[in-house]
């Protein structure tokens, strides 16, 4: 095992026992302390994307946790569609022309008017919980997360699912974050 496996197994280890299990999470605790919930975060962007720098996984963790701040999402949900988008890949695009982690358009970037640019890790978590929290207010939950990937046509539960299930496909096809990083569904 890596030292930085062991890490990850420790803080892990740690978060099943300071925390209550989160439903749907096939019993792995999603801990309640922010500093705990932060580390589990980071561990879990690990597995996803092992290929992300120590600067990197403290900048999307810091961006997940203002958006829960400010937009009142759980970051929980915020990471399950980053997953699902981009696999925690920060520069990705898609051949759509969605860009970064939070896969967003940049034709909705720019009618967010928020500072920077799309690549940037920041302002795109922000554009996506944007979104992401403005579709759940108008939508209700199920379909807010929906209309995240399909719009106002909404076409089926198929994305919903995978943000539903996207943690626990991570456990069972990156055990100990030993593979290459998953590729979006």
């Amino acid at each position: 095992m890596r030292p930085r496996q062991q890490w990850i197994a420790i803080l892990l280890g740690l978060g099943l026992f300071l925390g209550p299990a989160l439903p749907g999470r096939g019993g792995a605790a999603w801990v309640a302390r922010p500093e705990a919930r932060a580390l589990e975060i980071r561990a879990i962007l690990d597995r996803a994307n092992p290929r992300l720098g120590p600067a990197t996984l403290g900048r999307i963790v810091a961006a997940l946790r203002r958006c829960e701040r400010d937009q009142g999402l759980n970051s929980e949900l915020v990471l399950r569609v980053m997953l699902v988008e981009s696999m925690a890949r920060p520069g990705v695009q898609s051949p759509s022309g969605a860009t970064g982690l939070m896969q967003v358009m940049p034709h909705m970037f720019r009618e967010l008017e928020l500072p920077g640019n799309l690549a940037h890790i920041e302002a795109n978590v922000e554009a996506g919980c944007l979104i992401l929290a403005d579709n759940i207010r108008r939508l209700g939950p199920d379909d807010g997360i929906s209309a995240y990937f399909w719009g106002n046509r909404i076409r089926g539960n198929r994305y919903l699912e995978k943000v539903r299930t996207v943690l626990e496909r991570l456990d069972r096809e990156v055990p100990g974050g030993g593979r290459e990083p998953l590729e979006p569904l």
